[in-house]
């Protein structure tokens, strides 16, 4: 089929590249002419995992191409994605700005029945936005609008388009919903679930995924919590509650708190649509304030047990809100590093893929080599991003590295072993949730 991709971010870029990939003629558009040049050959503006492999196949298939001029992107082409960005507004609501600008492209360019469809995430009501200004720009053209949620984990985005645990569909139109059954076929064969809903339906229900998953999240930071207070572990705690398949394990690790670009700002627009339909959804004020409340935790921590932060080196091992992207929009790791160079310390951080993003995020930062680069005089260490690298540290070589060997595992990576193996070694190990490990003196060696 010929399917047209407005937006080449981290949504944008990975749906062309898989729907290329599925045997489409694909092009793709973004305002960013620089970024296109780029793409056109094979180089991407951020990392993704396989993603490059994957776009410079289909690039030298043919059937991936970047365009500059939007029309390409919308003349003779039978689907049009539309990817852009939504990102908050003061108030919290989603922004739908670029979302109308597209629209309006698309219904200048048109020559023939399209179906648009949304892939950003939007507050439910957006079709409806999107077909009447559709309308106002072209009254000849039938266009059909199609919510089609994208559910993409960053680290894991190709996959999640090559092997999805779902599609969700939602349209009024029977005949877009045959366009859109027809465009996944080849996913649908593998035995992909397909799921068709109203528009409005599948709108909500990206939202309400998001928020539920972010409500897991800040479930097991307030235990963790608890479980200090009363001298459990969450971990133990979290594993029980796994078990019962009601609950699920996924998403109950506690930690610095959920990060990125689509967590925060998907919470906060949920909350608002209900706001504006008349339901103050309360649950969700909460979750948004437990995840703030975690990084502050965390800081108190190292406050508690560095005495003060003036002139003290802070090491921060991951700056990526997770690992296998280089994406630090939301992370927990820079708002540590802001906390701690507003309370006087000196922060150094080190990612495997962010150092990049993070410096021009936080120009105050400093970005180390390496994990011993970073640790080289530290006073204190907080595992920021659970990159499996950090699993496998030198335990003696950074112990002599560092001022004080002291760790705080903001993402619980290191089991009850590690642990052990870190107080053996001369560290004063700090989980979140469990109990603390202090170092054990030399003279029990």
């Amino acid at each position: 089929m010929r399917v047209g991709v407005f937006g080449t971010g981290h949504v944008g870029l990975p749906t062309a590249a898989a729907l290329a990939h599925l045997g489409h003629d694909v092009v793709a558009t973004d305002v960013d002419a620089e970024k296109l040049s780029a793409l056109s050959v094979g180089r991407l503006p951020f990392y993704e995992p396989g993603l490059e492999d994957l776009v410079r196949g289909e690039l030298a298939s043919g059937r991936l191409r970047f365009s500059a001029n939007p029309t390409a992107t919308v003349t003779d082409r039978q689907i049009v994605f539309v990817c852009v960005g939504t990102p908050p507004r003061a108030s919290g609501e989603a922004n739908l700005l670029a979302l109308e600008r597209a629209a309006e492209i698309i219904g200048r360019h048109a020559t023939g029945r399209l179906v648009v469809v949304e892939k950003s995430t939007v507050p439910a009501g957006t079709a409806r936005r999107m077909q009447e200004t559709l309308a106002r720009y072209n009254g000849v053209v039938s266009f059909a609008v199609v919510s089609n949620p994208e559910f993409l984990r960053e680290g894991c985005a190709v996959e999640d388009s090559l092997q999805p645990a779902r599609i969700l569909v939602g349209s009024d139109s029977g005949e877009a919903l045959a366009v859109m059954r027809e465009l996944y076929a080849p996913l649908i064969e593998l035995g992909v679930s397909w799921i068709e809903t109203d528009v409005r339906t599948a709108e909500l229900a990206k939202h309400a995924c998001n928020a539920f998953l972010a409500m897991k999240i800040s479930y097991a930071n307030a235990l963790a919590r608890i479980c200090e207070l009363a001298g459990a572990d969450v971990v133990a705690v979290a594993d029980a509650m796994g078990a019962d398949p009601r609950i699920g394990r996924a998403y109950l690790d506690a930690g610095l708190g959920y990060g990125g670009y689509c967590f925060p700002k998907d919470v906060a627009a949920f909350e608002r649509l209900s706001a504006r339909l008349g339901y103050r959804f309360r649950l969700l004020e909460e979750v948004a304030e437990i995840n703030g409340q975690a990084v502050g935790f965390a800081v108190q921590k190292v406050e508690e047990i560095l005495w003060n932060l003036e002139d003290k080196r802070i090491a921060l091992l991951g700056l990526a809100f997770k690992p296998g992207t280089d994406d630090v929009r939301f992370a927990p790791a820079l708002e540590v590093a802001r906390r701690l160079l507003a309370g006087g310390a000196r922060v150094v951080g080190y990612d495997p893929q962010a150092g990049a993003t993070a410096k021009a995020e936080l120009p105050e930062l400093e970005i180390a080599a390496d994990a011993y680069a970073a640790l080289e005089g530290a006073h204190c260490a907080i595992v920021c991003t659970e990159w499996p690298e950090f699993r496998d540290l030198d335990l003696e070589r950074a112990r002599t590295l560092m001022s004080f060997p002291i760790l705080l595992d903001g993402r619980n990576l290191y089991g009850d072993a590690a642990a052990a193996a870190m107080a053996r070694a001369g560290f004063t190990y700090l989980a979140t949730g469990r109990h603390p490990r202090p170092a054990v003196p030399a003279s029990i060696h």
